[in-house]
């Protein structure tokens, strides 16, 4: 499973906005800047962010974004299925009931399950306030 550069720059978006967060709404352009992701790719992302309730939108003179939650309310997963969709390490466990011909006599499903089930349980255990600061992960890997 590979994440693509969506889900990476939804997940560094947020943590822009959050690090950066003031109590006005901040420019699109300012985030570009910072994070050097052009404005066309974030305009790709932001309607994904704001659709799923996780960013509040402004337009006019003083108009972009914030944060609608606090940043400890906030996990890696639900950010990068937002962006990603499933994090699902093959097609099949995407549907449920599974309903691929050969899960029945799969071999690997039960593999491919405990994958997915770990995958998702650690991103859902990294809140957005652990992903602001670097040294999180020296000492919670």
């Amino acid at each position: 499973m590979k994440i693509s550069t969506k889900g990476r720059y939804a997940l560094r978006i947020m943590i822009d906005l959050a690090e950066n967060e003031n109590g006005e709404y901040i420019r699109l352009k300012d985030i570009s800047e910072r994070q050097e992701i052009t404005l066309k790719y974030l305009e790709q992302i932001m309607p994904l962010l704001t659709k799923a309730g996780y960013v509040r939108s402004y337009r006019g003179n003083n108009g972009g974004y914030m944060l609608s939650r606090r940043p400890e309310e906030y996990t890696a997963g639900e950010i990068l299925r937002t962006a990603e969709g499933s994090l699902s390490p093959i097609p099949c466990l995407d549907d449920q009931p599974n309903r691929c011909a050969r899960s029945a006599e799969c071999q690997t499903l039960d593999f491919w399950n405990g994958m997915y089930k770990v995958i998702n349980e650690y991103a859902d255990s990294v809140k957005l306030s652990d992903l602001m600061h670097r040294d999180y992960y020296a000492e919670g890997i």
